[in-house]
């Protein structure tokens, strides 16, 4: 047994699959099996990957003797098997959005908390080491108060007309698209910064593409969907202002239709002395603006904050990327699971379903602030 966890189930085989099973193997579990989108379907997996079980359905991986189930599945299926696992008494790691609606993941929190089970939602990018640096240097007394919040998180993945898959549907992904996918992620990261909660918003969203092939293709994948043209109710496109409940201003854009953007989330926080700048897409570095002069932070395991040491995994200038900012993120899970039966502390940072819950608050007020076409409550 590693980190309290000796034997993991892996739920869904998309590109997100992998990268949990990844993430778990060198965390040092087991893979003992997957559930894919069916019995033949996990069958293939389960001997690509080189693991036990391929599972037919959530009824034979709640049954089996697995610590930790990680849920990689389509939106739809998270709060159902999130329930399901943690009713069995096994922690889960859970793909966000929690759920596909406000109250799924409201249920979904609730049964989490009822269990005291270990429950986490992949916020990923809280564990690149800079995230982790920026955090430490915006609640700093040198960088001030923070008078605004801003950036964006933009992709290009749907640029092509043809692009499709289950997030387009919204039985699958929900009503929201580009917000509750990577929109989560910049609320969740502005917020678990600056400590600031967003406390009312406006928003305004668009479909720029009005109709794509119907099909079930990977999610990220470009390829054409194999069926005929449906109409597209989920967004493009979202952009959202808001105060927090500091009453600092804020906004962001998001869009999975910016041209050459492949992922990239961009964080500002201004201070009364100081600002900041996290790059995803360059997240080996972290700019700090200042009124006399900027400078460049460098992720180093060697200087900096405590949490931003123990994140790096490699010297400075070996460049860290996305897979072992997940990586963190798994461990940290594991590391808080064997805290839950006795060995150790549960590390800083971690986020739960109920970060997933407040996701689904913040999505909820911005569907209806476009309908509304008024400032929402969060």
């Amino acid at each position: 047994m590693t980190n309290g966890v000796q034997k993991v189930a892996i739920l869904g085989a998309g590109m997100i699959g992998e990268v949990h099973r990844r993430a778990a193997v060198l965390a040092g579990a087991q893979v003992a099996g997957v559930l894919a989108s069916s019995p033949e379907r996990s069958r293939e997996v389960a001997s690509r990957w080189g693991v036990e079980h391929a599972y037919a359905d959530i009824d034979e991986v709640i049954g089996s003797d697995v610590d930790a189930v990680h849920i990689c599945t389509p939106n739809s299926y998270h709060v159902p098997y999130a329930i399901a696992a943690l009713e069995a008494g096994k922690h889960v790691l859970c793909e966000k959005p929690l759920g596909v609606s406000l109250d799924d993941a409201k249920k979904a929190a609730a049964v989490a908390e009822r269990t005291g089970l270990v429950n986490t939602i992949p916020f990923a990018y809280r564990f690149h080491p800079i995230a982790r640096e920026l955090q430490a240097r915006v609640r700093s007394e040198e960088f001030g108060a923070p008078n605004l919040i801003h950036g964006s998180y933009l992709q290009d993945w749907m640029l092509d007309p043809n692009a499709s898959g289950w997030r387009v549907d919204p039985e699958a992904g929900g009503p929201s698209r580009a917000f509750g996918d990577i929109g989560s992620h910049w609320c969740d990261l502005a917020e678990w910064v600056t400590g600031e909660r967003i406390v009312e918003l406006v928003a305004d969203t668009s479909i720029a593409i009005p109709q794509r092939p119907s099909g079930t293709a990977a999610s990220f994948s470009a390829a054409a969907g194999e069926g005929p043209l449906v109409d597209v109710v989920t967004e493009d496109s979202a952009l959202i202002l808001f105060k927090t409940d500091k009453g600092t201003s804020g906004s962001a854009v998001i869009s999975q239709l910016a041209a050459g953007r492949k992922n990239r989330l961009w964080l500002e926080v201004d201070g009364a002395a100081h600002s900041a700048v996290f790059d995803q897409e360059h997240a080996e570095e972290l700019w700090i603006g200042g009124d006399a002069e900027s400078i460049t932070v460098v992720r180093d395991p060697n200087n900096g904050s405590a949490e931003q040491r123990r994140l790096s995994q490699l010297p400075a200038g070996h460049a860290q990327g996305y897979a072992q900012c997940f990586e963190n993120y798994v461990a940290d899970s594991y590391a808080a699971i064997a805290a839950h039966n006795g060995s150790g502390e549960a590390p800083q940072g971690l986020p739960t379903f109920a970060d997933g819950l407040r996701a689904a608050e913040i999505c909820d007020a911005m569907l209806r602030s476009t309908k509304s076409r008024a400032w929402e409550t969060v």
